[in-house]
């Protein structure tokens, strides 16, 4: 199938993409890289696949851009069946996590090298490449070439390579792991922010859960080949519904409990931990031996002796600039807790109390 020519007028904005029971099997085998996974990408918002290596996001984001075809189910782009099209009829542009921009080009013919293979009016490519390194900021940089520019630069001319192209879905691939932490943190609010401003379709795949925390509207987590759970940032930190979830979004105590009411119809859990009899989530499942998530931010270190707590020691004691780390010893085994108040630490080996208010605690499905 041949690729439509592109010119300056052409542009259908950004579209959707569904994932409808979606496998992907490599050769003979019978383990499944991406397993019946259907999603839906709303057109104009940024989704992030989240998740361990070998989890199943690059191979998702690579059958969207149609580096890799599916096995089974369909992918649709717009109102477009794009699962058996090759990736010059997608109409995906993709930012991969070496940039690959050509060495002997300048930032002007690489931003340029995609117009010109889709067939773009001649007299058009240097205007519009133009734009694009404008609204970037790399208009003044147009002649310097890929060794002469700094991470983040490369990184963004990365990116105007992509979108001059006026691509339906723009997909990013571990973008930011050529970066340092520092610039890390700014090139993931300018590729957020150029999301919003242009209305940008965005796929973009990370393993780093506060990058995806940072830039997503919604987050995908995968593991093992499926959807662990999806959401916005906040319900994913806020309201986990498994132990893997809690664990791999920022760090959370699981401690074992038992339900007495699993709640439901818009009446909350009731649940005992340790001594406590503490309210939370509904959750699907039944009453009986289950398992809790609480943030370490979310355990409130109280006098001992308070009253509606569970008694514990503190075990060891870290000051780690704009908040104390403690290990705190009870009955329910050891927890990871953080406090703000760093001008009165509290000493390893004291007695303490653990409080839990209302939401600290999570009911998880398993």
């Amino acid at each position: 199938m041949n690729t439509p020519p592109r010119n300056a007028e052409r542009s259908k904005g950004p579209a959707r993409v569904v994932f409808d029971k979606v496998t992907k099997r490599y050769g003979t085998s019978t383990v499944a890289a991406v397993d019946q996974v259907s999603l839906d990408f709303p057109a104009g918002k940024l989704v992030t696949l989240l998740g361990p290596s070998g989890c199943g996001k690059t191979t998702t984001l690579r059958m969207i851009a149609g580096l890799e075809m599916a096995t089974s189910g369909r992918i649709l782009i717009g109102d477009d069946d794009v699962t058996r099209l090759p990736a010059t009829a997608r109409d995906v542009s993709m930012v991969f996590q070496s940039y690959a921009l050509f060495p002997h080009m300048t930032v002007m013919e690489n931003v340029s090298y995609g117009l010109k293979m889709s067939g773009f009016a001649k007299g058009a490519i240097v205007p519009k490449a133009n734009e694009v390194l404008k609204q970037l900021g790399l208009d003044k940089l147009a002649a310097r070439y890929p060794n002469e520019l700094s991470g983040g630069q490369q990184q963004r001319v990365a990116v105007a390579r992509a979108i001059v192209l006026e691509p339906r879905v723009l997909l990013f691939d571990e973008p930011l792991s050529n970066l340092d932490a520092k610039l890390r943190r700014y090139v993931r609010q300018e590729i957020r922010d150029l999301q919003q401003a242009l209305g940008l379709t965005v796929v973009y795949v990370t393993h780093d859960q506060e990058e995806a925390l940072a830039v997503s509207d919604t987050i995908v987590v995968m593991n093992n080949a499926v959807i662990a759970q999806t959401g916005t940032p906040r319900e994913l930190h806020d309201l986990p519904q498994t132990r893997f979830v809690a664990d791999f979004i920022g760090e959370a105590n699981v401690l074992p409990c038992e339900v007495i009411s699993a709640g439901g119809s818009g009446e909350p859990a009731m649940v005992r931990l340790g001594g406590l009899v503490l309210q939370t989530n509904p959750c699907e499942g039944t009453a009986g031996q289950r398992h809790v998530a609480v943030r370490p931010n979310r355990v409130s270190l109280q006098p001992a002796g308070s009253a509606n707590t569970l008694e514990a020691t503190v075990q060891k004691a870290t000051y780690v600039g704009e908040q104390m780390e403690y290990i705190v010893q009870c009955a329910l085994g050891d927890l990871f807790v953080t406090a703000s108040d760093t001008d009165h630490p509290i000493a390893a080996g004291e007695a303490v109390a653990l409080g839990f208010g209302v939401g600290d605690v999570v009911l998880l499905r398993d």
